[in-house]
This record gives structure tokens, C-alpha cells and sequence, in this order.
């Protein structure tokens, strides 16, 4: 099923995996909210999900997520399902970004799109990207986040915090 959505988000790609609000938007994010699609190959894919269900049926479903106990990066890969992702300007909710996540691809978000933006995946009936009805399944997605700075590696006296 995920390469068929493959093939259909490679036909919505003339219109970019990223669309925002404004061209000043767009441009400010520019390298703050990145979507490389196809990181993953179906094969990669494939096998990552083969190892992360076993895990995932032994655990309850996380609702909520710790963005604020964590660095300046996060990182996500994208499994299973195609997805729209929508970042809203907390003080400007005027200013707004939606991001296509295809399934095996790697999203980035960093700086002022980490801080300053909201983040939420769209359920499947509010799952449009621009015209283009982006129809959502079971997804999973495998998030890294960086540390706070000052912790870590060359800091053994602080632990790490729990994100």
C-alpha cells in the first residue's frame, strides 16, 4: 500500500512538499521546515516498521509529546501513511505552513519553526494539501529531538532530559 502513495504524492510534487501562508513565510522557513521525501526506500521502510511493532503493540499510544523539554531540532521520519502536517504562527495565525509527508520521508524543523510555530499532523477529514486530498491512514512516525544545549556529551554531571 505505501508505494502507491508513493506514486501518488510524486504526481502532487509539481507543487512542492512545503506550502505556506506568503511568499515571506516561505522564504523566512526556508531552511527551519524541511521535508526530504523518499529518505526511506520502501525496503528501508519495510524493515524499520517490521522492528518498531513489536515494540509499539506492547505500549499505549502517545497522545502527548515533550517538544518543550528538548534542543533546537527535531526530526521525524514518516511511516505507513501519507500526512499533512500544518505549523500555525502562535502570535500571527495568519502566518501558517503545511508540510506533505509521504511515507519514508525525513521532516526537519529547527529554529523559529520549532519555536515560534505550532505543529500538528491534520486528521484524514481536515487532510488537504493545498486542493489535493491527502487521505490518512495508520501512521507511524520515529521523532529525534537534540538535546538542550549544555547537555549531553562533555556534561556527564547533568543527565539527560526526558525526551
Amino acid at each position: 500500500m505505501a508505494g502507491s502513495w508513493r506514486l501518488a504524492m510524486r504526481l502532487l510534487s509539481g507543487c512542492g512538499w512545503v506550502r505556506g501562508s506568503d511568499s515571506a513565510v516561505l522564504s523566512r522557513l526556508r531552511d527551519e521546515a524541511v521535508v526530504h521525501p523518499g529518505f526511506l526506500s520502501q525496503e528501508e521502510e519495510d524493515t524499520l516498521t517490521r522492528e518498531l511493532e513489536p515494540q509499539l503493540r506492547r505500549r499505549r499510544y502517545e497522545y502527548d509529546h515533550w517538544d518543550s523539554f528538548c534542543g533546537s531540532t527535531i526530526a521525524g521520519l514518516s511511516l505507513l501513511s501519507p500526512s499533512v502536517m500544518k505549523l500555525v504562527h502562535t502570535q500571527e495565525p495568519e502566518q501558517w505552513l503545511e508540510l506533505l509527508l509521504e511515507p519514508g520521508s525525513l521532516y526537519i524543523l529547527r529554529g523559529s519553526a520549532r519555536y515560534d510555530f505550532s505543529h500538528e499532523i491534520l486528521r484524514d477529514e481536515e487532510s488537504f494539501f493545498g486542493a489535493h486530498r491527502v487521505p490518512r491512514g495508520r501512521r507511524i512516525s520515529v521523532i529525534c529531538r537534540s538535546l538542550p544545549e549544555g547537555m549531553g556529551p562533555g556534561r556527564p554531571e547533568e543527565p539527560p532530559p526526558a525526551c
